[in-house]
């Protein structure tokens, strides 16, 4: 018998903060399941094959019930999901990164209902870039720009080759671009980390510095560019020379940007160091075109910041319990709430804390309910009370995301 399949083009993968839109995609038109995705990264197009059924994969709504799950109509999953969250006084809604921007939307006016306190995972990854560019702003420009003008790339703390597996190849380092038409041999690429990555190794230049020393170097580097002479003979772990000459390669070239990661978000000095590299960029263009962007995570994190923002007024680390919406990082942020022991219920959307949150708020949330909405067995979800199945955004059903 042959298979009757249906192929669907330019479909966008909801994976990383790259959301490549070039994706194909093959469905079982008798079964409705996937049986091959072209184009996409490894990790890509695993995530379409967990769309399909599977043991890892939840298909109903569960309670648990005497420590054992029992399946239950969604009515009934929903009331009891409502009732932790009306009786709790202090609850916290997290995650959202991993969804689509019309279920964001919902999330604040849920928490706005339940005064709750509202978070999304930046406060764990670059919230830290946010409140750098509310103190001294962000210049920076569109993946666009950097595909068909960058002549000079920097990772900064950042492993695009594991992280974001086809960054290199669709927007910056190999790829042939309006003004860039020899792609990767008219492109400069270096790789600033403590580590040598696979991204290093493939970089024209590696600058191995010392761990949790970004700020130091990032403001020697200013110093220089401004004609400052040092007096020491290395920062960070790199000799002064080398230093001079990587500002002079900056300074030379014609287009050049900055894409940082975690390495610097959430290394000592936090929003610092941010706060420093845009302070350089900015200096930079004195000299040339420089711009800066960070190599966001989940698919969507991008997209929370800017519901959020564009309905609280703030990007993420929010409180409602006053009925109005309150932001202070350090104080609302879930980590610290949790870690405090103030939160009396959470319901978790689209992520899983208990993998990633330090261990002493991973256990103050299992002292108390939790809901989540998850369509797969995950660390948090085997600990949650109640299990709400959701459809995976961007292959089960649509919705709107923002990339990187």
């Amino acid at each position: 018998m042959v298979e009757k399949i249906n192929t669907f083009t330019d479909v966008i993968c909801p994976f990383c903060g790259t959301l490549c839109d070039d994706l194909e995609v093959d469905v079982d038109v008798d079964t409705n399941l996937i049986v091959e995705v072209r184009n996409g990264c490894q990790i890509g197009v695993k995530k379409y094959f967990s769309s399909n059924p599977s043991e890892h994969r939840y298909e109903k709504p569960l309670i648990k019930d005497n420590g054992s799950y029992k399946e239950v109509s969604w009515e009934e999953a929903l009331d009891k999901a409502a009732d932790i969250l009306v009786k709790a006084k202090r609850p916290l809604l997290y995650g959202f990164s991993s969804t689509e921007c019309e279920a964001q939307g919902k999330g604040v006016e849920l928490a706005e209902i339940l005064g709750s306190i509202l978070d999304n995972t930046a406060s764990v990854c670059h919230g830290p870039s946010l409140l750098a560019i509310q103190d001294v702003g962000a210049p920076t420009s569109t993946l666009g720009e950097y595909k068909n003008r960058a002549d000079l790339i920097v990772f900064w703390g950042s492993n695009p080759v594991h992280a974001h597996p086809r960054h290199l190849g669709r927007y910056c380092g190999f790829v042939r671009g309006y003004f860039r038409k020899d792609g990767r041999n008219a492109r400069y690429i270096i790789v600033v980390d403590p580590r040598n990555t696979h991204t290093a190794q493939i970089a024209d230049l590696f600058v191995q510095i010392n761990p949790s020393e970004d700020y130091e170097l990032i403001n020697a580097m200013r110093a220089i560019l401004r004609g400052v002479e040092l007096d020491e003979k290395e920062i960070s772990g790199v000799p002064i020379k080398n230093i001079i000459e990587l500002v002079e390669k900056l300074k030379s070239c014609n287009f050049g940007v900055i894409f940082f990661g975690m390495g610097l978000t959430q290394s000592l000095s936090h929003h610092r160091n941010v706060d420093a590299a845009i302070c350089l960029v900015r200096e930079l263009n004195d000299h040339t075109k420089f711009s800066l962007t960070p190599m966001r995570g989940h698919y969507n994190v991008a997209g929370a910041n800017q519901v959020f923002t564009w309905q609280t007024g703030y990007a993420y680390s929010i409180d409602f319990s006053k009925g109005y919406p309150r932001y202070n990082p350090g104080e609302f942020s879930s980590v610290d709430v949790l870690v405090r022991n103030i939160i009396d219920a959470s319901l978790i959307v689209a992520s899983d804390p208990a993998s990633n949150f330090p261990a002493a708020a991973v256990r103050n949330m299992f002292k108390h309910p939790i809901i989540v909405i998850e369509p797969h067995h995950t660390p948090t979800s085997v600990n949650a009370d109640v299990i709400l199945p959701a459809a995976i955004a961007g292959i089960e059903c649509e919705g709107t995301a923002y990339r990187m």
